[in-house]
């Protein structure tokens, strides 16, 4: 996530050449889709804590592939 806000505020400064923009795009499309795929496995996770009657049910933590980033 902070690798992402660091290239927004890059391409918000606005004197970045314009091949560089790109590459700061690419990458920051790249970074943004990974954040909403995590997002997306914590919350059908997040869903999994409470069974349909609202009580409780198990829920295990899995590890990052990167080693929790």
């Amino acid at each position: 996530m902070k690798e992402l806000e660091e290239i927004v505020g890059k391409l918000e400064e606005g004197d970045v050449p314009l091949e560089k923009a790109i590459e700061y795009f690419q990458e920051g499309m790249t970074l943004s889709k990974l954040c909403h795929t995590k997002l997306q496995t914590v919350e059908k996770q997040m869903d999994s804590i409470l069974k349909e009657d609202g009580e409780l049910a198990p829920f295990h933590v899995q590890e990052d592939e990167k080693g929790g980033s």
